[in-house]
């Protein structure tokens, strides 16, 4: 080999050897447009090196009816959508307030309690005053949320996470959202809507499900 040759060969080695290497993050989809939400999640799972992406970032998903007979089927029913049309990891959630006097409802219809087009103070307004009359030792209640994380490979995992509390006569606190300023936690003199993140995200049924969550999410991600 020529010494003309051995230089060239040598220009290449350099180049090859001195090419970046950029770091990729993960990413995962998490099934939601509610901004209280995304970053109530982002948050909680804070310490997984994943990018949560929203559907504000896929428009093209398009509305999700959550027309499931269960929470565990509309959990279900969000991940594989968004999945299906994103083609990336998907978390979604379903989260139902159960009233031990009302027979476990709203439950399902949370979101729609007082009807399709409901506000969070609709729903509140509607809750309260199906209660009136009803003393503290009977509005016990629990919030429910179930996660589903939907994944290349035939991945499909749910877990769920509860909290216990009561509802209170009137809303407190403005934090928060859905019935947060009604709810007021087993231990606590503080209604969701009163509490600051830090304490709330310790203890909150989302809280308590993505703990649970976290596992799976760890073995897949890696």
């Amino acid at each position: 080999m020529t010494n003309e040759w051995i230089g060239y060969v040598a220009i290449i080695t350099s180049v090859v050897i001195n090419i970046p290497r950029t770091h990729v993050m993960k990413q995962m989809v998490l099934a939601t447009h509610n901004h209280h939400k995304a970053e109530e999640f982002r948050s909680l799972l804070r310490d997984l090196n994943v990018e949560i992406l929203t559907l504000d970032q896929f428009p093209n998903v398009g509305e999700i009816d959550e027309d499931g007979a269960t929470i565990e089927e509309n959990a279900l029913k969000k991940a594989r959508e968004v999945f299906r049309h994103t083609r990336l990891p998907s978390l979604a959630d379903d989260t139902g307030l159960e009233v031990h006097y009302l027979n476990m409802v709203p439950g399902v219809y949370s979101s729609r309690y007082a009807g399709p087009n409901a506000t969070y103070a609709d729903n509140r307004k509607q809750l309260l005053t199906e209660l009136t009359g009803v003393p503290p030792r009977r509005r016990t209640a629990r919030f429910r949320c179930v996660l589903a994380f939907v994944a290349p490979e035939d991945v499909e995992e749910t877990v769920e996470g509860t909290c216990s509390g009561v509802i209170t006569e009137n809303p407190r606190g403005q934090h928060g959202f859905g019935y947060d300023p009604i709810f007021l936690p087993i231990g606590y003199d503080k209604t969701f809507g009163e509490m600051d993140a830090e304490t709330k995200n310790t203890i909150s049924h989302r809280a308590v499900a993505a703990q649970n969550i976290k596992g799976v999410l760890n073995e897949y991600f890696g």
